[in-house]
């Protein structure tokens, strides 16, 4: 056991001792300096206190952290398989990287899924198919016809992401990918930065509870503010945040060694100040004035569309919301659904893990929510959470969403490999960083076409699933169309699945739904939480 741990050690010296003999010879010099290195590294990690390993292992212990330092890389290279989701997988990362740069992404010899395993899910196809529908005319109008401002937008977009957690490249080359492609690009809730409008790429102006872009010295909401922002023509749509998949019902904070000058000028705040992001919004306290506020920020925006995006939570909170809607007679013209499984930043373990409900449980509740509430052909949803094929987007179709939106899937056609170093300003791509000299590995005018292919060839993909389906557009995807495997010898139909509610059935007396029934009793458009 001695030598075992003292092997590397005692190599070491011993070779400091015989080069030392022979230090007038070429090769000793180098031996002596590698050896004089190991010896006293060993020495030091003998008397160190941090450490176990190095302390029982000199030298040798120290490889410990190089492995765990690689094994990211190690596994994805080397040991991962084609279907190991983490959180993607390779089959889907190389999906988008072979329709972001317009190569084949046809498989030969047959379908590498189990097709028996349970989970396994289709789309049913048609012995009487369609003639394929043009992908460009897949776009949900969303807003008042009558405004002059509804947005008709496409049914596939870019997710939010801020200027600051992606780098200013980053964002350039998605927002002129997005002109391009004629597609929508949300800011995120950092604002909108002047890389947001370098190449005019239609907008969606995400506010959070900082305000940014529209907030007072205090953080407070500012009308004049987000009044003069609205009106810039290349902000299509207005989302209030309530909260996001990746850590829902989580505020933050921005240190001021952070905040830049671009950061800064971005959000509206003072440069190297501590920025907060508090938990919660201060422009509303309950449903009722939630709905005011909507309301508010169409007046000022002179009738742009106007929305909020939420990762469901208490389901009586939403609903809540729909009866202060029907209160009020104020409806959003959008809802996006964020599933706790989405998420391109960084976020607390527990809060990507275990708070928040997943997309699909999520997108049905707020379906089927307005359906029972007799409001949803007044509301366009929107859904996110780990979309990046065709047949994602047709899943979400099925269970009630309007419209998609992606967020690492458009980082991945920007070059992402999911190094998994988001947060550390090291991206290694040039992605997810503030460092010049990174992000000048991204070339804007290459990865803006990327991006512009990766949307196209989403959308072509799913024109052919939908004719192959006996369908002219995606809009007309149902449950009935959608297939999951539930068992070794059985199969079900999303439609036998999943419960979907009659239209109005929430407000009458005689509905018994269990969940639905329990929680729409309990919701108030008064107040967030539970009455005492």
């Amino acid at each position: 056991m001695f030598f075992s741990r003292f092997t590397a050690l005692g190599a070491s010296l011993l070779g400091l001792l015989l080069s030392a003999v022979y230090v007038s010879e070429r090769w000793a010099v180098l031996t002596f300096t590698l050896c004089a290195t190991f010896t006293i590294l060993g020495l030091l990690d003998l008397h160190q206190t941090r450490h176990s390993v190095r302390r029982n292992y000199p030298v040798i212990g120290r490889l410990r952290w190089l492995f765990e330092e690689i094994r990211p890389e190690i596994r994805q290279y080397l040991i991962e398989s084609d279907d190991d989701q983490t959180p993607f997988s390779r089959a889907q990362r190389s999906l988008v990287y072979a329709r972001a740069k317009d190569e084949v992404s046809d498989r030969p010899f047959g379908t590498r899924a189990d097709v028996y395993r349970n989970g396994y899910e289709f789309i049913s196809h048609s012995t009487k198919p369609k003639l394929q529908a043009d992908p460009d005319t897949f776009r949900v109008a969303i807003g008042s016809a009558g405004s002059g401002s509804q947005y008709l937008a496409s049914m596939f977009n870019i997710s939010a992401m801020s200027f600051g957690s992606l780098s200013a490249n980053a964002i350039r080359a998605l927002n002129k990918g997005a002109k391009l492609g004629n597609f929508a690009h949300d800011s995120g809730e950092g604002g909108i930065s002047r890389y947001h409008r370098e190449h005019g790429g239609d907008l969606i102006w995400e506010i959070g509870s900082g305000y940014f872009g529209c907030r007072t010295r205090n953080g407070n909401f500012d009308p004049t503010k987000f009044a003069d922002q609205a009106s810039d023509p290349q902000v299509k749509m207005i989302e209030i945040k309530l909260s996001q998949g990746a850590k829902p019902g989580h505020g933050g904070i921005l240190p001021g060694e952070k905040v830049t000058s671009e950061i800064a000028e971005s959000r509206g705040i003072p440069i190297s100040v501590d920025c907060i992001s508090p938990a919660e919004h201060s422009a509303f306290g309950n449903p009722l004035e939630m709905m005011e506020f909507i309301a508010q920020l169409r007046a000022l925006s002179k009738q742009k569309p106007v929305g909020f995006k939420l990762c469901v939570g208490h389901p009586w909170e939403f609903m809540g919301m729909v009866k202060a809607m029907r209160e009020t007679e104020i409806y959003p013209d959008f809802i996006v659904v964020d599933g706790a499984e989405g998420g391109t930043g960084a976020a607390p373990v527990e809060f990507a893990d275990n708070i928040g409900m997943p997309l699909r449980e999520s997108l049905l509740f707020v379906h089927n929510t307005l359906v029972g509430a007799d409001i949803r052909d007044r509301v366009k949803i929107g859904a996110a959470g780990k979309i990046v094929s065709a047949f994602d987007i047709a899943a979400v179709l099925g269970l009630g969403a309007d419209w998609t939106n992606a967020g690492r899937g458009f980082m991945f056609a920007l070059g992402c490999i999911q190094s998994f170093s988001c947060h550390t300003n090291r991206c290694p791509v040039g992605v997810a960083t503030q460092d010049p000299l990174r992000q000048r590995a991204l070339v804007v005018p290459d990865k803006a076409e990327r991006v512009r292919r990766f949307h196209h060839n989403t959308l072509r993909a799913l024109a052919e699933m939908t004719a192959a389906a006996g369908l002219s557009h995606p809009s007309e995807i149902g449950p009935h169309h959608l297939v999951r495997r539930v068992s070794l010898t059985e199969i079900r139909l999303f439609s036998q699945l999943h419960m979907f509610l009659e239209e109005g059935e929430l407000l009458t007396g005689s509905h018994d739904r269990d969940f639905y029934s329990a929680a729409w009793k309990l919701a108030r458009a008064d107040r967030f939480e539970l009455a005492s």
